[in-house]
Protein backbone atom coordinates (compact mmCIF):
# COMPACT_ATOMS: atom_id res chain seq x y z
CA UNK A 1 0.00 0.00 0.00
CA UNK A 2 2.87 2.40 0.87
CA UNK A 3 6.49 2.58 -0.24
CA UNK A 4 9.22 1.18 2.01
CA UNK A 5 11.44 4.25 1.45
CA UNK A 6 11.76 5.63 4.97
CA UNK A 7 12.49 9.20 3.92
CA UNK A 8 9.18 9.22 2.01
CA UNK A 9 7.28 7.64 4.90
CA UNK A 10 8.61 10.32 7.26
CA UNK A 11 7.68 13.03 4.76
CA UNK A 12 4.12 11.82 4.22
CA UNK A 13 3.54 11.27 7.96
CA UNK A 14 4.74 14.81 8.73
CA UNK A 15 2.76 16.42 5.90
CA UNK A 16 -0.29 14.89 7.55
CA UNK A 17 0.78 15.91 11.07
CA UNK A 18 1.40 19.52 10.01
CA UNK A 19 -2.06 19.80 8.49
CA UNK A 20 -1.19 19.73 4.78
CA UNK A 21 -4.08 17.94 3.07
CA UNK A 22 -4.04 19.04 -0.60
CA UNK A 23 -1.38 17.80 -2.99
CA UNK A 24 -0.95 18.42 -6.71
CA UNK A 25 0.58 15.31 -8.32
CA UNK A 26 2.57 15.51 -11.56
CA UNK A 27 3.43 12.47 -13.70
CA UNK A 28 6.83 10.76 -13.87
CA UNK A 29 8.71 7.66 -12.84
CA UNK A 30 11.11 8.72 -10.08
CA UNK A 31 8.26 10.14 -7.99
CA UNK A 32 6.17 6.93 -8.25
CA UNK A 33 6.70 5.92 -4.59
CA UNK A 34 5.67 9.43 -3.49
CA UNK A 35 2.59 9.50 -5.70
CA UNK A 36 1.43 6.02 -4.78
CA UNK A 37 1.84 6.60 -1.05
CA UNK A 38 0.03 9.95 -1.11
CA UNK A 39 -2.76 8.66 -3.38
CA UNK A 40 -3.40 5.69 -1.09
CA UNK A 41 -4.13 7.87 1.93
CA UNK A 42 -7.72 9.18 2.20
CA UNK A 43 -6.50 12.08 4.40
CA UNK A 44 -5.04 13.73 1.29
CA UNK A 45 -6.98 15.28 -1.56
CA UNK A 46 -4.88 14.75 -4.69
CA UNK A 47 -5.11 16.75 -7.92
CA UNK A 48 -3.50 15.34 -11.12
CA UNK A 49 -1.70 17.94 -13.28
CA UNK A 50 0.41 17.02 -16.32
CA UNK A 51 2.23 20.33 -16.87
CA UNK A 52 4.44 21.37 -13.94
CA UNK A 53 4.26 25.04 -15.06
CA UNK A 54 0.52 24.97 -14.42
CA UNK A 55 0.78 22.66 -11.40
CA UNK A 56 2.77 25.17 -9.37
CA UNK A 57 0.29 27.99 -9.99
CA UNK A 58 -2.62 25.59 -9.33
CA UNK A 59 -1.08 24.88 -5.89
CA UNK A 60 -0.86 28.64 -5.26
CA UNK A 61 -4.58 28.90 -6.00
CA UNK A 62 -5.37 26.10 -3.54
CA UNK A 63 -3.33 27.81 -0.81
CA UNK A 64 -4.85 31.22 -1.48
CA UNK A 65 -8.36 29.86 -1.03
CA UNK A 66 -8.14 29.47 2.74
CA UNK A 67 -4.51 30.15 3.66
CA UNK A 68 -3.70 26.48 4.28
CA UNK A 69 -0.47 25.27 2.64
CA UNK A 70 -0.74 23.10 -0.45
CA UNK A 71 1.93 20.79 -1.88
CA UNK A 72 3.02 19.98 -5.41
CA UNK A 73 4.98 16.81 -6.17
CA UNK A 74 7.05 16.29 -9.32
CA UNK A 75 9.56 13.86 -10.73
CA UNK A 76 13.30 14.44 -11.17
CA UNK A 77 15.20 16.57 -13.67
CA UNK A 78 13.75 19.38 -15.78
CA UNK A 79 10.28 18.73 -14.38
CA UNK A 80 11.42 20.55 -11.25
CA UNK A 81 12.78 23.52 -13.22
CA UNK A 82 9.36 24.13 -14.73
CA UNK A 83 8.06 24.99 -11.24
CA UNK A 84 10.44 27.96 -10.95
CA UNK A 85 8.01 30.70 -12.08
CA UNK A 86 5.36 29.52 -9.63
CA UNK A 87 7.91 29.37 -6.81
CA UNK A 88 8.94 32.96 -7.54
CA UNK A 89 5.31 34.08 -7.49
CA UNK A 90 4.64 32.25 -4.22
CA UNK A 91 7.73 33.78 -2.63
CA UNK A 92 6.87 37.37 -3.48
CA UNK A 93 3.16 36.92 -2.85
CA UNK A 94 4.00 35.10 0.42
CA UNK A 95 1.92 32.01 -0.31
CA UNK A 96 2.75 28.81 1.66
CA UNK A 97 3.33 25.95 -0.80
CA UNK A 98 5.53 22.87 -0.47
CA UNK A 99 7.57 21.80 -3.49
CA UNK A 100 8.34 18.07 -3.24
CA UNK A 101 10.79 16.82 -5.87
CA UNK A 102 11.89 13.25 -6.39
CA UNK A 103 15.58 12.98 -7.18
CA UNK A 104 18.05 10.43 -8.49
CA UNK A 105 21.19 9.36 -6.60
CA UNK A 106 23.82 12.12 -6.55
CA UNK A 107 26.48 9.76 -7.92
CA UNK A 108 24.80 9.91 -11.36
CA UNK A 109 24.81 13.69 -11.74
CA UNK A 110 26.85 14.70 -14.81
CA UNK A 111 27.18 11.09 -15.98
CA UNK A 112 24.81 11.37 -18.97
CA UNK A 113 22.04 9.63 -17.04
CA UNK A 114 18.59 10.85 -18.04
CA UNK A 115 16.64 13.45 -16.04
CA UNK A 116 19.56 13.90 -13.66
CA UNK A 117 20.76 17.36 -12.63
CA UNK A 118 21.73 19.12 -9.37
CA UNK A 119 18.37 19.62 -7.63
CA UNK A 120 19.22 20.61 -4.02
CA UNK A 121 18.95 24.38 -3.61
CA UNK A 122 17.84 24.88 -7.21
CA UNK A 123 15.44 27.72 -6.24
CA UNK A 124 18.13 29.72 -4.44
CA UNK A 125 16.74 32.62 -2.40
CA UNK A 126 13.19 32.21 -3.74
CA UNK A 127 12.23 29.72 -1.02
CA UNK A 128 12.10 30.20 2.76
CA UNK A 129 13.75 26.83 3.30
CA UNK A 130 15.32 24.19 1.07
CA UNK A 131 16.22 20.74 2.41
CA UNK A 132 17.74 17.68 0.78
CA UNK A 133 16.65 14.53 2.58
CA UNK A 134 19.05 11.66 3.16
CA UNK A 135 18.26 8.15 2.07
CA UNK A 136 17.67 6.33 5.35
CA UNK A 137 20.05 3.51 6.26
CA UNK A 138 20.18 3.80 10.07
CA UNK A 139 18.58 5.57 13.04
CA UNK A 140 20.72 8.68 12.66
CA UNK A 141 19.66 9.05 9.02
CA UNK A 142 16.02 8.76 10.06
CA UNK A 143 16.44 11.37 12.83
CA UNK A 144 18.17 13.72 10.38
CA UNK A 145 15.44 13.19 7.81
CA UNK A 146 12.70 13.82 10.38
CA UNK A 147 14.38 17.00 11.61
CA UNK A 148 14.87 18.41 8.10
CA UNK A 149 11.23 17.85 7.16
CA UNK A 150 10.01 19.47 10.39
CA UNK A 151 12.31 22.45 9.76
CA UNK A 152 10.99 22.89 6.23
CA UNK A 153 7.32 22.64 7.18
CA UNK A 154 7.74 24.98 10.15
CA UNK A 155 9.33 27.53 7.80
CA UNK A 156 6.07 27.81 5.81
CA UNK A 157 4.70 30.20 8.47
CA UNK A 158 7.86 31.43 10.22
CA UNK A 159 8.39 35.22 10.06
CA UNK A 160 5.93 35.50 7.22
CA UNK A 161 4.72 32.90 4.77
CA UNK A 162 6.17 31.48 1.58
CA UNK A 163 7.27 28.38 -0.35
CA UNK A 164 9.66 25.66 0.82
CA UNK A 165 11.45 22.95 -1.17
CA UNK A 166 11.91 19.35 -0.04
CA UNK A 167 14.16 17.28 -2.32
CA UNK A 168 13.78 13.50 -1.95
CA UNK A 169 16.43 11.17 -3.37
CA UNK A 170 14.97 7.81 -4.43
CA UNK A 171 17.14 4.80 -5.31
CA UNK A 172 16.15 1.60 -7.11
CA UNK A 173 14.08 -0.43 -6.56
CA UNK A 174 11.19 1.91 -5.88
CA UNK A 175 8.06 0.32 -7.40
CA UNK A 176 7.13 -1.92 -4.46
CA UNK A 177 4.51 -1.03 -1.82
CA UNK A 178 5.19 -3.44 1.07
CA UNK A 179 4.30 -1.11 4.00
CA UNK A 180 0.76 -1.05 5.44
CA UNK A 181 0.91 1.95 7.78
CA UNK A 182 2.79 5.18 8.25
CA UNK A 183 5.39 5.46 11.04
CA UNK A 184 4.73 7.43 14.22
CA UNK A 185 6.89 10.35 13.13
CA UNK A 186 8.04 12.91 15.68
CA UNK A 187 6.35 16.27 15.16
CA UNK A 188 8.12 19.48 16.15
CA UNK A 189 5.85 22.44 16.99
CA UNK A 190 6.76 26.10 17.20
CA UNK A 191 5.16 28.64 19.53
CA UNK A 192 5.99 32.14 18.33
CA UNK A 193 5.47 35.40 20.21
CA UNK A 194 3.95 33.75 23.25
CA UNK A 195 1.77 35.80 25.53
CA UNK A 196 0.19 34.60 28.75
CA UNK A 197 -3.23 35.36 27.23
CA UNK A 198 -2.63 33.48 23.99
CA UNK A 199 -5.06 30.65 23.41
CA UNK A 200 -2.26 28.15 22.73
CA UNK A 201 -0.27 29.01 25.86
CA UNK A 202 -2.32 27.11 28.44
CA UNK A 203 -1.69 23.65 26.93
CA UNK A 204 2.03 24.24 27.48
CA UNK A 205 1.42 25.01 31.15
CA UNK A 206 -0.84 21.97 31.49
CA UNK A 207 1.88 19.75 30.03
CA UNK A 208 4.51 21.39 32.22
CA UNK A 209 2.52 20.69 35.38
CA UNK A 210 1.87 17.10 34.33
CA UNK A 211 5.55 16.17 34.48
CA UNK A 212 7.30 15.60 37.81
CA UNK A 213 10.86 15.04 36.50
CA UNK A 214 11.76 18.40 34.96
CA UNK A 215 15.24 19.55 33.95
CA UNK A 216 16.67 22.80 32.59
CA UNK A 217 20.01 22.79 30.74
CA UNK A 218 21.58 26.18 30.01
CA UNK A 219 24.17 26.56 27.26
CA UNK A 220 26.67 29.36 26.69
CA UNK A 221 25.38 32.85 27.45
CA UNK A 222 27.67 35.87 27.28
CA UNK A 223 25.74 37.90 29.82
CA UNK A 224 24.65 37.96 33.44
CA UNK A 225 20.90 37.99 34.14
CA UNK A 226 19.56 38.42 37.66
CA UNK A 227 16.05 37.08 38.08
CA UNK A 228 13.50 39.07 40.04
CA UNK A 229 13.55 37.65 43.58
CA UNK A 230 9.82 36.87 43.50
CA UNK A 231 10.42 34.42 40.64
CA UNK A 232 13.61 32.81 41.92
CA UNK A 233 12.07 30.48 44.51
CA UNK A 234 9.05 29.68 42.34
CA UNK A 235 11.29 28.53 39.51
CA UNK A 236 14.24 27.00 41.29
CA UNK A 237 12.40 24.34 43.29
CA UNK A 238 10.61 22.88 40.27
CA UNK A 239 13.60 21.95 38.09
CA UNK A 240 16.99 20.33 38.08
CA UNK A 241 19.21 23.17 36.83
CA UNK A 242 22.36 22.10 34.96
CA UNK A 243 24.78 24.77 33.76
CA UNK A 244 28.44 25.24 32.91
CA UNK A 245 30.83 28.10 33.59
CA UNK A 246 30.25 29.51 30.11
CA UNK A 247 26.55 29.91 30.98
CA UNK A 248 27.52 32.64 33.46
CA UNK A 249 24.88 33.62 36.04
CA UNK A 250 21.69 33.05 34.07
CA UNK A 251 19.86 30.69 36.45
CA UNK A 252 17.49 31.51 39.35
CA UNK A 253 19.46 30.01 42.24
CA UNK A 254 22.50 27.73 42.60
CA UNK A 255 22.74 25.28 39.69
CA UNK A 256 24.56 21.96 39.42
CA UNK A 257 27.84 22.60 37.62
CA UNK A 258 29.91 19.43 38.23
CA UNK A 259 28.11 17.69 35.36
CA UNK A 260 30.95 15.51 34.02
CA UNK A 261 31.93 14.03 37.42
CA UNK A 262 28.27 13.62 38.37
CA UNK A 263 27.32 11.64 35.27
CA UNK A 264 30.54 9.62 35.45
CA UNK A 265 29.53 8.46 38.94
CA UNK A 266 26.19 7.07 37.67
CA UNK A 267 25.79 3.66 36.08
CA UNK A 268 23.30 3.17 33.26
CA UNK A 269 20.54 2.01 35.61
CA UNK A 270 20.87 5.14 37.77
CA UNK A 271 20.96 7.36 34.71
CA UNK A 272 17.73 5.82 33.46
CA UNK A 273 16.10 6.33 36.87
CA UNK A 274 17.11 10.02 36.75
CA UNK A 275 16.05 10.57 33.16
CA UNK A 276 13.97 13.75 32.82
CA UNK A 277 10.44 13.62 31.49
CA UNK A 278 10.57 17.25 30.38
CA UNK A 279 13.77 19.00 29.28
CA UNK A 280 13.88 22.77 28.74
CA UNK A 281 16.97 24.31 27.17
CA UNK A 282 18.14 27.82 26.42
CA UNK A 283 21.45 29.45 25.56
CA UNK A 284 24.11 28.26 23.14
CA UNK A 285 26.67 25.49 23.07
CA UNK A 286 27.18 22.87 25.78
CA UNK A 287 30.67 21.57 26.61
CA UNK A 288 29.90 18.30 28.39
CA UNK A 289 30.03 15.27 26.10
CA UNK A 290 28.69 13.10 28.90
CA UNK A 291 25.61 15.30 29.23
CA UNK A 292 24.95 15.03 25.51
CA UNK A 293 25.37 11.26 25.64
CA UNK A 294 23.13 10.98 28.74
CA UNK A 295 20.24 12.87 27.15
CA UNK A 296 20.60 11.04 23.84
CA UNK A 297 20.62 7.61 25.50
CA UNK A 298 17.90 8.54 27.99
CA UNK A 299 15.81 11.05 26.06
CA UNK A 300 13.02 13.06 27.68
CA UNK A 301 9.40 12.62 26.66
CA UNK A 302 9.44 16.27 25.60
CA UNK A 303 12.25 18.71 24.88
CA UNK A 304 11.40 22.42 24.68
CA UNK A 305 14.05 24.79 23.33
CA UNK A 306 13.49 28.46 24.14
CA UNK A 307 15.22 31.04 21.95
CA UNK A 308 14.43 34.46 20.55
CA UNK A 309 15.21 33.35 16.98
CA UNK A 310 12.84 30.36 17.08
CA UNK A 311 15.25 28.12 15.14
CA UNK A 312 15.15 24.33 15.40
CA UNK A 313 18.07 23.14 17.55
CA UNK A 314 17.82 19.40 18.14
CA UNK A 315 21.05 18.63 20.04
CA UNK A 316 19.69 15.58 21.86
CA UNK A 317 17.50 14.15 19.10
CA UNK A 318 14.30 14.60 21.14
CA UNK A 319 13.11 18.12 20.32
CA UNK A 320 9.31 18.47 20.35
CA UNK A 321 8.70 22.19 20.88
CA UNK A 322 10.40 25.41 19.84
CA UNK A 323 9.37 28.46 21.88
CA UNK A 324 10.27 31.66 20.07
CA UNK A 325 10.74 33.98 23.00
CA UNK A 326 13.37 35.54 25.24
CA UNK A 327 14.13 32.66 27.66
CA UNK A 328 14.11 34.86 30.76
CA UNK A 329 10.76 36.35 29.82
CA UNK A 330 9.42 32.84 29.26
CA UNK A 331 10.64 31.57 32.64
CA UNK A 332 9.22 34.56 34.48
CA UNK A 333 5.87 34.07 32.74
CA UNK A 334 5.57 30.39 33.66
CA UNK A 335 6.79 30.86 37.28
CA UNK A 336 3.43 31.89 38.80
CA UNK A 337 1.51 29.40 36.64
CA UNK A 338 3.23 26.27 37.94
CA UNK A 339 1.52 24.10 40.53
CA UNK A 340 2.64 24.54 44.13
CA UNK A 341 3.85 20.97 44.65
CA UNK A 342 7.61 20.65 45.09
CA UNK A 343 8.89 17.58 43.25
CA UNK A 344 11.54 15.31 44.75
CA UNK A 345 13.45 15.07 41.46
CA UNK A 346 15.65 18.20 41.89
CA UNK A 347 16.65 17.10 45.38
CA UNK A 348 17.78 13.68 44.10
CA UNK A 349 20.19 15.34 41.70
CA UNK A 350 21.43 17.89 44.24
CA UNK A 351 22.20 15.23 46.87
CA UNK A 352 24.22 13.19 44.38
CA UNK A 353 26.06 16.30 43.20
CA UNK A 354 27.02 17.35 46.73
CA UNK A 355 28.18 13.84 47.69
CA UNK A 356 30.97 13.76 45.09
CA UNK A 357 34.56 14.22 46.29
CA UNK A 358 36.24 17.44 45.23
CA UNK A 359 38.97 16.83 42.65
CA UNK A 360 42.42 16.60 44.20
CA UNK A 361 44.99 16.54 41.42
CA UNK A 362 48.72 16.68 41.93
CA UNK A 363 50.70 19.25 39.97
CA UNK A 364 49.11 19.16 36.51
CA UNK A 365 47.21 21.29 34.06
CA UNK A 366 44.05 20.61 36.09
CA UNK A 367 45.55 21.76 39.39
CA UNK A 368 47.09 24.86 37.80
CA UNK A 369 43.67 25.88 36.46
CA UNK A 370 41.93 25.06 39.75
CA UNK A 371 44.31 27.08 41.89
CA UNK A 372 44.26 30.01 39.49
CA UNK A 373 40.44 30.06 39.52
CA UNK A 374 40.38 30.00 43.33
CA UNK A 375 42.61 33.10 43.48
CA UNK A 376 40.88 35.17 40.79
CA UNK A 377 40.13 38.68 42.00
CA UNK A 378 36.61 39.99 41.51
CA UNK A 379 35.20 41.45 39.46
CA UNK A 380 37.14 40.17 36.45
CA UNK A 381 36.66 38.50 33.08
CA UNK A 382 37.91 34.97 32.39
CA UNK A 383 38.52 33.87 28.81
CA UNK A 384 38.83 30.11 28.28
CA UNK A 385 40.62 28.60 25.31
CA UNK A 386 38.95 25.67 23.63
CA UNK A 387 39.75 22.01 24.20
CA UNK A 388 41.33 21.15 27.59
CA UNK A 389 41.25 24.62 29.18
CA UNK A 390 37.49 25.11 28.93
CA UNK A 391 36.82 21.55 30.12
CA UNK A 392 39.19 21.53 33.09
CA UNK A 393 37.87 24.87 34.33
CA UNK A 394 34.51 23.17 34.71
CA UNK A 395 35.85 21.03 37.58
CA UNK A 396 36.19 24.02 39.89
CA UNK A 397 33.69 26.50 41.39
CA UNK A 398 34.04 30.06 40.21
CA UNK A 399 34.15 33.07 42.53
CA UNK A 400 31.18 35.39 42.25
CA UNK A 401 31.37 38.22 39.72
CA UNK A 402 33.68 36.35 37.36
CA UNK A 403 32.39 36.72 33.83
CA UNK A 404 33.30 33.77 31.57
CA UNK A 405 33.82 33.95 27.82
CA UNK A 406 34.92 31.35 25.27
CA UNK A 407 34.76 30.85 21.50
CA UNK A 408 32.24 27.99 21.63
CA UNK A 409 30.34 28.94 18.49
CA UNK A 410 32.31 26.41 16.44
CA UNK A 411 34.76 25.31 19.15
CA UNK A 412 37.89 25.71 17.02
CA UNK A 413 41.28 26.48 18.54
CA UNK A 414 41.94 29.43 16.25
CA UNK A 415 41.23 32.95 17.44
CA UNK A 416 40.74 32.29 21.17
CA UNK A 417 43.59 34.63 22.12
CA UNK A 418 42.66 37.29 19.55
CA UNK A 419 39.07 37.38 20.79
CA UNK A 420 40.19 37.72 24.41
CA UNK A 421 42.59 40.55 23.57
CA UNK A 422 39.90 42.38 21.62
CA UNK A 423 37.57 42.12 24.60
CA UNK A 424 40.26 43.24 27.04
CA UNK A 425 41.08 46.26 24.87
CA UNK A 426 37.56 47.58 25.45
CA UNK A 427 37.32 46.46 29.11
CA UNK A 428 38.15 48.35 32.30
CA UNK A 429 38.44 45.10 34.32
CA UNK A 430 41.27 42.61 34.67
CA UNK A 431 41.04 40.03 31.90
CA UNK A 432 42.49 36.55 32.47
CA UNK A 433 43.07 34.12 29.60
CA UNK A 434 43.51 30.39 30.29
CA UNK A 435 44.75 28.76 27.09
CA UNK A 436 46.47 25.57 25.94
CA UNK A 437 49.73 25.49 24.03
CA UNK A 438 48.32 24.56 20.60
CA UNK A 439 45.67 27.28 20.81
CA UNK A 440 48.25 29.84 21.95
CA UNK A 441 50.92 29.12 19.35
CA UNK A 442 48.32 28.82 16.58
CA UNK A 443 47.09 32.33 17.46
CA UNK A 444 50.34 33.88 18.73
CA UNK A 445 50.08 36.73 16.22
CA UNK A 446 47.26 38.01 18.41
CA UNK A 447 50.11 39.69 20.33
CA UNK A 448 51.54 41.23 17.15
CA UNK A 449 49.91 44.58 17.81
CA UNK A 450 49.79 47.29 20.44
CA UNK A 451 46.11 46.97 21.41
CA UNK A 452 46.58 45.56 24.90
CA UNK A 453 47.73 46.79 28.26
CA UNK A 454 48.27 45.87 31.89
CA UNK A 455 44.74 44.49 32.36
CA UNK A 456 45.69 41.39 30.31
CA UNK A 457 47.00 38.24 32.03
CA UNK A 458 47.58 35.00 30.13
CA UNK A 459 47.92 31.57 31.73
CA UNK A 460 49.56 29.36 29.10
CA UNK A 461 49.29 25.61 29.78
CA UNK A 462 52.22 23.98 28.00
CA UNK A 463 52.58 20.23 28.05
CA UNK A 464 54.13 19.86 24.62
CA UNK A 465 51.12 19.02 22.46
CA UNK A 466 47.41 18.32 22.19
CA UNK A 467 46.52 16.58 25.43
CA UNK A 468 42.85 16.18 24.59
CA UNK A 469 43.69 13.60 21.91
CA UNK A 470 45.18 11.29 24.53
CA UNK A 471 41.94 11.36 26.50
CA UNK A 472 39.71 10.23 23.62
CA UNK A 473 38.17 6.86 24.61
CA UNK A 474 39.24 3.95 22.44
CA UNK A 475 41.96 5.88 20.59
CA UNK A 476 45.25 4.01 20.30
CA UNK A 477 47.90 5.95 18.45
CA UNK A 478 50.73 4.18 16.68
CA UNK A 479 54.10 5.68 17.56
CA UNK A 480 54.61 6.84 13.96
CA UNK A 481 51.26 8.68 13.93
CA UNK A 482 51.35 10.19 17.43
CA UNK A 483 53.36 13.30 16.56
CA UNK A 484 51.09 14.06 13.60
CA UNK A 485 47.82 13.71 15.53
CA UNK A 486 48.85 15.37 18.79
CA UNK A 487 51.14 18.06 17.29
CA UNK A 488 53.99 17.41 19.72
CA UNK A 489 56.44 20.30 20.09
CA UNK A 490 59.14 21.81 22.31
CA UNK A 491 58.20 25.46 21.91
CA UNK A 492 58.03 28.00 24.71
CA UNK A 493 56.44 31.44 24.72
CA UNK A 494 59.17 33.21 26.71
CA UNK A 495 61.00 35.05 23.90
CA UNK A 496 57.77 36.08 22.15
CA UNK A 497 56.12 37.23 25.39
CA UNK A 498 59.08 39.29 26.48
CA UNK A 499 59.49 40.76 23.00
CA UNK A 500 55.84 41.82 23.08
CA UNK A 501 56.21 43.61 26.42
CA UNK A 502 54.89 40.97 28.85
CA UNK A 503 56.30 40.16 32.25
CA UNK A 504 57.05 36.44 31.94
CA UNK A 505 56.52 33.93 34.80
CA UNK A 506 57.71 30.33 34.13
CA UNK A 507 56.32 27.51 36.32
CA UNK A 508 57.56 23.92 36.47
CA UNK A 509 56.33 22.59 39.82
CA UNK A 510 54.02 23.25 42.76
CA UNK A 511 56.43 25.55 44.60
CA UNK A 512 56.95 27.80 41.58
CA UNK A 513 53.21 27.77 40.93
CA UNK A 514 52.33 29.14 44.37
CA UNK A 515 54.80 31.97 44.04
CA UNK A 516 53.82 32.86 40.47
CA UNK A 517 50.05 32.78 41.11
CA UNK A 518 50.35 35.35 43.89
CA UNK A 519 51.80 37.77 41.37
CA UNK A 520 49.59 36.66 38.48
CA UNK A 521 46.30 37.24 40.34
CA UNK A 522 47.24 40.36 42.32
CA UNK A 523 45.33 43.36 40.90
CA UNK A 524 47.96 45.76 42.28
CA UNK A 525 50.91 44.23 40.43
CA UNK A 526 52.77 46.21 37.75
CA UNK A 527 51.93 48.27 34.72
CA UNK A 528 52.67 45.57 32.14
CA UNK A 529 50.67 42.57 30.92
CA UNK A 530 51.61 39.20 32.42
CA UNK A 531 52.13 35.76 30.89
CA UNK A 532 52.43 32.75 33.19
CA UNK A 533 53.64 29.65 31.34
CA UNK A 534 52.97 26.46 33.29
CA UNK A 535 54.94 23.44 32.03
CA UNK A 536 53.41 20.05 32.87
CA UNK A 537 53.89 16.45 31.77
CA UNK A 538 51.29 15.39 29.26
CA UNK A 539 51.29 11.70 30.17
CA UNK A 540 50.97 12.50 33.86
CA UNK A 541 48.11 14.94 33.19
CA UNK A 542 46.19 12.22 31.37
CA UNK A 543 46.84 9.59 34.03
CA UNK A 544 45.71 11.90 36.85
CA UNK A 545 42.54 12.67 34.93
CA UNK A 546 41.82 8.99 34.32
CA UNK A 547 42.43 8.19 37.97
CA UNK A 548 39.91 10.83 39.05
CA UNK A 549 37.21 9.47 36.77
CA UNK A 550 37.98 5.92 37.89
CA UNK A 551 37.47 7.06 41.49
CA UNK A 552 34.09 8.53 40.55
CA UNK A 553 32.95 5.28 38.96
CA UNK A 554 33.62 3.50 42.25
CA UNK A 555 31.18 5.78 44.09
Amino acid sequence: MFTDKKNILQLVALLQAHGIRRVVLCPGSRNIPLVQTLANLPQFTCYPMTDERSAGFFAIGLALHDGCPAAVCCTSGTALLNLHPAVAEAFYQQVPIVIISADRPAAWIGQMDGQTLPQPGVFGGLVKKSVHLPEVHDEEDEWFCNRLINEALLALHHHGQGPVHINVPVSDPFFKLPVNELPAARVIRRYAGLNVYDQDYQPLIDRLNRYRRRMVVVGQMNLIYLFDRKYTKQLYKHFVWLTENISNRTVPGQPIRNIEPLLTSMNQETQEQLRPELLITYGGHIISKRLKKFLRRHPPIEHWHVSADGEVTDLFGALTTVIEMNPFEFLEKIAPLMDSRTPEYPRQWELRSKSLPAPDFGYSEMSVIGQAIRLLPTPCSLHLGNSSAVRYAQFFPLPDQVEVLSNRGTNGIEGSLSTAIGYAAASDKLNFVFIGDLSFFYDMNALWNSNYGSNLRILLLNNGGGEIFHALPGLELHANARRYVTATHQATAQAWAEDRGFDYLPVHDETELQSALRVFTDPAVGHRPLLLEAFTDKEQDVELLKAYFHQLKQQ
